[in-house]
């Protein structure tokens, strides 16, 4: 198979992303012809995150113990499912449900996709082989967005109904590249005989590094979901038009792109714990920054700088949790790190629904910097023993994943500790 499994699993992700990135806005927009205000706004897009609050672990103890493929084509009858049938509903409450549909839909393939990606790569290649996968998303997020602004128009009851539709075939569109991605039994990969004794979830959530990589992921995830949401609210508020914010969110998600291509020789040159520093601290103050009422010229360049430090966050917090996990609990791991996304995206729109309602329409970035900066802290603060898998600033990053490789099976049989050695 060589990697083109990974290249057939990037460009699927790129459909399925760039379907629900495409309906997010165009949900916003509809509920907004229907008379939706920011609170409502906020609730729709937090119950996208509330079903799979609840399904991530039982699927991903499912995936630990068996394949994972057949998540995928089931996460995409879900997207489309859910794109196609917002499309139709005519109250906030009926696309607040359908949202939830979509929602568990891309849970089902994100669960699928990166316990593929971490079952099939050498440690010392997860970095690059996640960055990759995370390329995929990133695609997505700039095609979506763009779409969506093409064809919603004056009429946005009509137009954002259509885009819903459109949004529903790009799912279905992943199709064509589901094929021959996870490796049968017996043709190698770390996941052919796995242990069926279960991890207990405390345990997971007590291994170092772990709680760390799912509150950056959180964190991370959180900015650019309220940012997709609340970037059309903004762009009413200050007269700018639907296209024009779908252009800006495209840019944000291009700078990601351009980020996940270099990340290997940044982690190289600082070290994953300082990058992951230095990446969450400059993107809280971007964020909070659009609050200000700035040109959209100026919004467009720090939506750019903001996507260039949200792309770090995601791959390297998968990395993170993989590396720390016991091997036989790694989909569980990616699991709780997608429960946390979740819970985040649960709770974040739905605070930005209440601080917008009491402060306005900008308040919520304001939040969302203060939340990136929490995560910036949370990684100084374990940069002394460096995240496990992190390399400290100086140390070769590849290095770091091998060491991690090795440590595991210490780390799966019980041990109490860990030593790690720095790579000269």
């Amino acid at each position: 198979m060589g990697r083109l499994w990974l290249l057939r699993l990037v460009i699927a992700f790129c459909f399925a992303q760039a379907a629900v990135a495409m309906a997010r806005p165009a949900v916003s927009y509809r509920a907004l012809s229907l008379g939706a205000d920011e609170r409502a706004i906020g609730v729709i897009a937090g119950v996208y995150a509330l079903l799979p609050l609840f399904a991530a672990v039982p699927l991903g103890r499912r995936t630990d113990h068996g394949r994972c493929a057949p998540l995928l084509p089931a996460g995409v009858l879900l997207i489309a499912g859910g794109c196609a049938l917002s499309g139709l509903a005519n109250s906030a409450p009926a696309m607040a449900a359908w949202s939830g549909v979509m929602g568990l839909g891309h849970l089902c393939f994100v669960i699928g996709a990166q316990s593929i990606v971490a079952r099939q790569s050498a440690p010392a290649e997860q970095d690059r082989s996640f960055g990759h996968f995370t390329i995929g998303a990133s695609l997505g997020q700039l095609i979506g967005p763009v779409a969506a602004g093409m064809l919603i128009g004056d009429d946005m009851a009509r137009t954002s109904a259509f885009a819903l539709f459109v949004s529903a075939a790009v799912a279905v569109a992943s199709f064509t590249s589901l094929w021959r991605i996870e490796r049968r039994p017996g043709e190698g990969g770390g996941g052919a005989k796995e242990a069926r004794t279960k991890v207990p979830v405390h345990r997971i959530l007590r291994t170092r590094g772990v709680p760390a990589g799912i509150f950056i992921s959180l964190a991370v995830l959180s900015a650019t979901d309220v940012l997709t949401a609340y970037l059309p609210v903004i762009g009413e508020e200050r007269g700018i038009a639907p296209v024009a914010v779908g252009a800006l969110l495209s840019l944000r998600a291009a700078a990601t792109i351009a980020c996940r291509l270099v990340m290997t020789p940044m982690i190289r040159l600082l070290g994953r714990t300082a990058l992951l520093i230095v990446t969450c601290l400059l993107g809280g103050l971007l964020c909070a920054g659009i609050a200000l009422p700035v040109p959209v010229w100026a919004l467009a360049l720090m939506l750019a700088a903001l996507g260039f430090c949200l792309g770090v966050g995601q791959p390297l917090s998968m990395t993170t949790v993989v590396q720390a996990a016991p091997a036989r609990a790694r989909s569980t791991a990616l699991a709780l790190r997608l429960t946390g996304n979740r819970l985040g995206q649960v709770a974040a729109p739905a605070s930005a629904g209440l601080i917008a309602g009491l402060a306005g329409t900008a308040a919520p970035f304001v939040m969302l910097g203060a939340l990136l900066l929490v995560s910036a802290g949370i990684a100084v603060r374990t940069r002394p023993n460096g995240l496990p898998g992190h390399a400290s600033a100086g140390d070769d990053g590849a290095g770091g994943a091998g060491r991690d490789g090795q440590a595991e099976g210490t780390e799966a049989a019980g041990s109490p500790g860990r030593h790690t050695h720095r790579v000269r």
